[in-house]
């Protein structure tokens, strides 16, 4: 097993190649199903053609408002491209066995990383991950969704935006807020911060 060393994370399942390459893989077969171009999903979802070979390739991790655009011009959702089989009896999901999902780390900082705490499945009907953000991390962009959702923030000192309210919140600040309204956050503190992040339905 890995470890993620970059925010000073030990202990925590890391995140290789073999992640990227699986998350490459399945957005290229949700294109291809879709009889979709590489130049086509590339103009749709508003980045270069050759950035979107390098993700479906493996080589390049693309930033959580990349994955959004990218999802949603595939009509699929996020949940999907990181599907995994469920823990014990689908009820338990052990320290250090939960899939860790590394976003675009080298541009943002340390980068954010969504440990999934509720695996994706069809039965599910809530989506939790914890966000584990490097110093000088953040999510890169305002998105925007279907649903409701709420947060804990575990360590560290976040700036959260929803719509054109700015908040600062600390270790055992909460937040809940309806996902249409466009939200973005990012690490302002001096060491890596973690939020335990619950939205429904699990459309993200």
């Amino acid at each position: 097993m890995n470890v993620w060393n970059d925010a000073g994370r030990q202990g925590r399942p890391g995140h290789d190649a073999g992640a990227a390459g699986k998350l490459g893989l399945r957005l290229k077969h949700a294109r291809q199903t879709r009889g979709m171009t590489l130049k086509e999903v590339a103009i749709a979802a508003g980045c270069s053609e050759s950035l979107l070979s390098k993700i479906e390739n493996g080589k390049a991790s693309p930033s959580l408002p990349m994955l959004h655009r990218l999802v949603e011009v595939l009509e699929t959702n996020i949940g999907r491209m990181f599907e995994e089989v469920d823990g014990e009896e689908g009820i338990i999901f052990r320290a250090g066995q939960r899939p860790l999902i590394a976003l675009d780390r080298l541009r943002q900082g340390d980068g954010v990383a969504l440990e999934r705490v509720i695996p994706y499945s069809a039965g599910h009907l809530l989506q939790c991950n914890i966000h584990h953000i490097g110093k000088g991390g953040t999510s890169a962009g305002p998105i925007s969704h279907a649903g409701e959702e709420v947060g804990y923030v575990i360590e560290g000192t976040i700036e959260l935006t929803v719509d054109d309210g700015v908040f600062e919140l600390n270790a055992g600040d909460a937040f809940a807020f309806r996902s249409e309204r466009p939200h973005h956050y990012r690490n302002i503190g001096d060491v890596p911060a973690s939020i335990f992040w619950v939205n429904t339905p699990p459309t993200f």
